[in-house]
């Protein structure tokens, strides 16, 4: 009599379990061990997605070396195993294992690195758009400038890090020297890809805010207001916006919709 089958869920569950027994019902062919090849199979699963993690975070594996980072993310895939086929959704939670892990807790950055690596990687696999070109604010008349909305590229993404985290990975991206940095020093980052490659920005004082409005579908006038309350250079984040390729286009906000 051939025994019942595997369910999905304790077979789930054994492979990304190594302390638990191979699944109750496992079969192979005649002469072999199936939880011989179900334990080459789990090995083999968990090799892939530390892989997997050791490409998406890659600045910080070579922040805390490899043997480092191979162990810790073999014990973030047993306590979060995947729950999309896509691969490179993968790892969406691990700055926040990071932040509870106590062997890296005298890098208290790394769990921000991990975050501008992750903006990195979902602004990569976001959907294509041509940036906005800049002659497109010569047709607006100079007393409708404040009032124009702009439209985001659907890969920019903005966030404010309590770390250096943005600086540290463009610098091990380019692979140039992290020395005289501040880790420890808070900073606002803007992720975009205008075309192929993806860019990251660190922000200049008020950029944080004159960001945050923009992307929320502030008018230009509202987001010079409050980078106003900053001492922001006004004319350089306009032309950062501008430059970066961050967003797709710009419209007028109605007059119904104006304070």
């Amino acid at each position: 009599m051939r025994p019942d089958p595997v369910s999905s869920g304790a077979f789930a569950e054994a492979l990304f379990a190594p302390d638990l027994p191979s699944p109750e019902g496992l079969t192979g062919r005649e002469e072999t061990r199936p939880q011989r090849r179900f334990s080459v199979y789990r090995n083999n699963v968990t090799v892939s997605l530390v892989d997997a993690l050791a490409s998406i975070f890659a600045t910080v594996q070579n922040l805390v070396g490899e043997d480092f980072f191979r162990a810790m993310a073999r014990l973030y895939v047993a306590a979060h195993p995947p729950t999309s086929p896509l691969l490179f959704t993968y790892g969406e939670s691990f700055p926040a294992f990071l932040e509870s892990f106590p062997p890296a807790a005298d890098l208290p950055f790394l769990a921000d690195v991990a975050r501008v690596e992750r903006l990195w990687l979902d602004a990569y696999h976001a959907a294509d758009a041509a940036p906005l070109d800049p002659a497109a604010l010569a047709q607006i008349p100079a007393e409708e400038l404040v009032n124009i909305r702009f439209r985001p590229q659907p890969a920019t993404r903005m966030s404010r890090m309590r770390h250096a985290a943005g600086t540290i990975c463009r610098l091990d991206r380019a692979g140039m020297s992290l020395e005289g940095v501040n880790p420890l020093l808070p900073e606002a980052v803007l992720v975009t890809r205008p075309a192929f490659d993806v860019s990251i920005e660190i922000l200049p004082p008020g950029g944080a805010l004159f960001f945050e409005r923009l992307l929320s579908g502030h008018a230009l006038g509202d987001a010079c207001l409050a980078a106003g309350e900053e001492a922001a250079d006004i004319p350089a984040l306009i032309g950062l916006a501008l430059a970066s390729g961050a967003f797709a286009a710009i419209d007028l906000v109605q007059e119904s919709e104006r304070p």
